[in-house]
C-alpha cells in the first residue's frame, strides 16, 4: 500500500534532531499498523504534488501551525486539491490542520476556538455512527495542539467521536474522507517538548494542564490502525 504524505509543515529546529519531520512521525505509526505500507512526501508548501493522482492509494494531510483560512497561496493550492481528491473520491485522511482544511475547503467552517489551546493528551468518545472503528462509547486518547476548530463540518460529514473541548474530534465523508483533530502521529514526548518550548504562548494554566494531561496513555496505535484500515478498504 503507498500513502502520500502531504506535508503542511515543518518540525520546529530544535526538535527535528530528535523527532524527526511529520512524515518520519507518519511513518513510525501507519507503518506499524501495516508494515507494507510505503510512504511518499509532497512538499505541498513548495507547491509539490503528485503528477498522477492515482500513483498512491491515499493521502494523509499533516498538520500544521498555520490557519486554513490563512489568505496563503500554498493552502489555498491545497484546498483545490482536497476539492479534487472529494470529486474523484480518492482516499483521504486529514489529522489536525487537514481536518480542519477539508471542512473549510468543502462547504464547513473553521474558527479560533473561544476556549483557547486544546494542548497535551484529550479523550474523545466515539458515536453510533463509528461501528466500522468500534462500539459507541468506547473512546481513545491523542495528543491535541490546536487553537483553531471545527465550527461547521462540511456537508455530508458524520461525526464519529467528540468530546467537551471538540465537538467534532473524529468526522468522516461518505467513503473516502477520514477525518482527525488529534495528532495519531505525536508522542507524548514531543507534545511535552512542545509545550515546554511554548508555555509563554500558552499560558500557565493550559501548560499545566496540558503536562498533567500527559500522564495518561495514548491510542496512536489503535487509530494508526483505523487510518490504514480505512485507506485499504474499497469505496462502495
Amino acid at each position: 500500500m503507498k500513502i502520500g504524505i502531504l506535508k503542511a509543515d515543518n518540525v520546529r529546529p530544535e526538535l527535528r534532531d530528535r523527532f524527526g519531520e511529520y512524515p518520519d512521525m507518519f511513518r513510525e505509526v501507519l507503518v506499524a499498523a501495516n508494515p507494507k505500507a510505503d510512504l511518499v512526501t509532497y512538499e505541498v508548501m513548495m507547491g509539490e504534488y503528485p503528477k498522477d493522482i492515482n500513483e498512491v492509494d491515499g493521502y494523509v494531510i499533516t498538520g500544521s501551525k498555520m490557519s486554513v483560512y490563512d489568505d496563503i497561496d500554498w493552502i489555498k493550492q491545497l484546498g483545490l486539491f482536497v476539492q479534487r481528491l472529494h470529486r474523484e473520491r480518492k482516499k483521504l485522511v486529514g489529522i489536525c490542520f487537514g481536518h480542519q482544511l477539508v471542512a473549510h475547503f468543502l462547504g464547513g467552517r473553521t474558527e479560533k476556538s473561544e476556549k483557547g489551546w486544546g494542548v497535551g493528551v484529550h479523550k474523545s468518545t466515539l458515536t453510533d455512527a463509528a461501528d466500522k472503528y468500534e462500539f459507541e462509547g468506547e473512546t481513545y486518547n491523542l495528543v491535541c495542539s490546536h487553537q483553531d476548530q471545527i465550527v461547521e463540518p462540511a456537508p455530508s460529514s458524520v461525526i464519529l467521536a467528540s468530546n467537551d473541548f471538540c465537538p467534532y474530534s473524529m468526522l468522516q465523508i461518505e467513503d473516502h474522507i477520514l477525518t482527525l483533530q488529534g495528532h495519531p502521529e505525536f508522542k507524548r514526548e514531543f507534545s511535552r517538548s512542545l509545550l515546554e518550548i511554548r508555555r509563554d504562548a500558552f499560558g500557565e494554566n493550559c501548560y499545566e494542564q496540558g503536562i498533567k494531561s500527559l500522564e495518561q496513555s495514548v491510542d496512536d496505535d489503535k487509530v494508526g490502525k483505523w487510518i490504514m484500515d480505512f485507506i485499504s478498504s474499497s469505496t462502495a
